[in-house]
């Protein structure tokens, strides 16, 4: 099978998740609370839409199997698609709060540790298999935050939470795979908009009234996360999640180089160091597929 398209769309996806700070930056001036506000309720608007025009089979479907399910499996699985819910918006809204008023670095660093924190938490909640190489590469990376705690604690406490809030949603999301994963995406962020609704009388601002606020909050919708999650989700239909494993080092690798070339952000000698062994420990943690990979491409040619 030609994967050419695919690893194109995942290789898209990645590199624009790697600009996501254009859409956050210009509007830092604004409470995090409003942005999360305006982020979640436009994206189960269009969401909304999408699915019910375009993809009303997928629905009707994804239905019809939660319907087949045992009582029990189904209050599983609500339990689940709601604990998602609120997970996933403590790693948006924390993650705005990084990115504006911490520092692009910090929210890049967060999705560097992102897949060996999924890994972790996977061995001890999943009971997934954690190779000797793999736990070399953890403790590579437990160094590397010790490293960049100095002088930094808050900021790497930031990065963790984001990073393990994140992890903690993919952990679920596999246990919901059976079902289409932009249905998730919707029901989930349908279900959060309406446990969250109290909360935007009782802590939204004003009405903002510029216009760049309007226009950043449809770029982090439309262009930062339903045009990604489309072609994520499209790349992940031919290629394996492997594959897709070491490209999502894309989007931090491109936020870290912005936030030293485009925000002029200081960093330490102390902090390139522990940059570096995080970078080692990446490379570490797959080297396994990295070297798969090469041998099956040598085998191929």
């Amino acid at each position: 099978m030609n994967q050419t398209k695919y690893i194109f769309s995942a290789v898209t996806a990645y590199f624009i998740w790697g600009f996501f700070s254009f859409g956050l930056k210009p509007i830092a001036h604004y409470p995090s609370l409003d942005i999360l506000f305006y982020r979640l309720f436009i994206s189960v608007f269009f969401l909304l839409i999408i699915n019910i025009v375009f993809r009303r089979n997928k629905i009707v479907s994804d239905w019809n199997l939660f319907k087949s399910l045992a009582k029990k499996e189904q209050k599983k699985l609500l339990s689940l698609i709601v604990g998602g819910s609120i997970i996933l918006m403590a790693n948006w809204l924390v993650f705005i709060i990084v990115m504006n008023h911490v520092s692009v670095q910090a929210a890049s660093l967060s999705y560097l540790v992102c897949p060996i924190i999924t890994t972790v938490l996977a061995f001890f909640i999943l009971k997934d298999k954690l190779t000797k190489v793999k736990w070399f590469a953890v403790g590579i990376s437990i160094l590397a935050c010790g490293i960049l705690s100095i002088g930094h604690f808050t900021d790497l406490m930031y990065s963790l939470f984001v990073a393990i809030a994140f992890a903690c949603y993919i952990l679920i999301q596999r246990s919901l795979n059976r079902f289409d994963s932009f249905n998730l995406l919707m029901i989930q962020l349908s279900v959060v908009a309406v446990l969250m609704l109290p909360m935007v009388f009782l802590y939204a601002s004003p009405i903002p009234t510029e216009t760049i606020f309007y226009q950043c909050i449809m770029a982090v919708v439309i262009l930062f996360t339903i045009i990604p999650m489309f072609l994520n989700n499209f790349a992940l239909k031919g290629i394996n999640s492997s594959t897709v494993g070491i490209l999502i080092y894309l989007n931090p690798i491109m936020n870290f180089v912005l936030a030293i070339v485009y925000y002029k952000e200081k960093v330490t000698t102390l902090q390139i160091s522990g940059y570096a062994l995080i970078l080692i420990a990446i490379l570490v943690f797959n080297s396994q597929i990295i070297f798969k990979n090469r041998s099956i491409k040598k085998s191929e040619g």
